[in-house]
C-alpha cells in the first residue's frame, strides 16, 4: 500500500535549482534510504514533505489524497514527523519535557490547571520501554549520550501516532554502539508499520535497514531500486557521477 507519492517535485531558491522533477513512492512499513552528496537536494525534499518549504511545482499525495502542507504543524497533525540532524532538543529540559514540549498534559484542581508530571513521566517511560532504551524520563538531555538523545527524538514521534517518520542523519556523530541502538529503533518503527525516509551519508547503515534506496544528484533522481539489487559500489558511483543512472 502506497502511503506517500511524490510526483515531479521541483524547488528553486532564486537561481539555484535544488530539486528537478523528483518522483518518489513510499509504501506502508517501508524504509527508503535517501542518499546523495551535499547539496543534492535530500534535506530540501524532506522539508517539502514536512511543510517547511513549499515546492514550486509538482504534487504530493498522502493516503491517496493530494496535500499541500504550508506549515510543519499541518504535516505533524496528519501523521508526518521529522527527526532532524540537530534533533531540536532543549538541553536544559528532561527527556519527558522534550517529548511533551508544546503538547503538555494538564490536570485540573477545581478551576486551576496544573501540569500532570506523573502522567507525562509514565507515558514517556512506556515509550522508552517500547524502544528498549535505557533513557529515563527525568534525566536532563544535556547529560545524555548521542544514542539516548536520538531515543528522545524518536519517542517524540511515537507520541503522535506518526504514520511517516523522516530522519535526517540520525546516526551522524555518535559511537558505534549508539549507531546500533538507533538502527534498532528504526527497525522497531518499521515493524510497527511506520514508513521511514532515512537520509544518511553512512552507507552501511542505509544498506542494513533500508528496503529501497533512492539516489539524488544535483537535484535530480538518478536511481530508485531495491536494496537487494544494488551495492555500495554502485551507489557511490551514482553519487559521484561516475555512473549516470541505474
Amino acid at each position: 500500500m502506497t502511503i506517500l507519492s511524490i510526483k515531479n517535485i521541483s524547488k528553486n531558491f532564486g537561481a539555484i535549482e535544488a530539486l528537478k522533477n523528483v518522483d518518489l513512492n513510499l509504501e506502508k512499513g517501508q524504509v527508503v534510504g535517501l542518499m546523495g552528496d551535499n547539496g543534492a537536494g535530500k534535506s530540501t525534499l524532506i522539508k517539502i514533505i514536512a511543510g517547511v518549504f513549499q515546492a514550486n511545482s509538482g504534487e504530493i499525495f498522502y493516503n491517496n489524497q493530494q496535500v499541500n502542507f504550508s506549515k510543519p504543524i499541518e504535516a505533524r497533525n496528519s501523521g508526518i514527523e521529522v527527526v532532524y540532524q540537530d534533533l531540536a532538543l532543549c538541553d536544559n529540559l528532561t527527556a519527558a519535557a522534550n517529548i511533551f514540549l508544546s503538547r503538555e498534559l494538564f490536570k485540573k484542581f477545581f478551576y486551576i490547571s496544573f501540569l500532570d508530571y506523573k502522567k507525562m513521566y509514565d507515558i514517556s517511560q512506556n515509550l522508552f520501554d517500547e524502544l528498549k532504551s535505557e533513557t529515563r524520563p527525568k534525566d536532563e538531555v544535556k547529560t545524555m549520550s548521542g544514542g539516548q538523545r536520538q531515543a528522545v527524538a524518536i519517542a517524540r514521534t511515537k507520541l503522535t501516532d506518526a504514520k511517516i517518520v523522516l530522519m535526517d542523519e540520525p546516526t551522524a556523530a555518535i559511537s558505534v554502539r549508539q549507531v546500533a541502538e538507533v538502527l534498532d529503533y528504526i527497525r522497531q518503527l518499521r515493524d510497527q508499520g511506520i514508513s521511514i525516509i532515512l537520509i544518511s551519508h553512512r552507507m552501511p547503515d542505509v544498506f542494513e535497514v533500508s528496503d529501497r534506496i533512492v539516489v539524488l544528484r544535483r537535484g535530480g533522481k538518478v536511481a530508485d531500486k531495491k536494496i537487494s539489487s544494488s551495492s555500495p559500489e554502485e551507489v557511490t558511483a551514482l553519487i559521484t557521477g561516475a555512473l549516470k543512472t541505474a
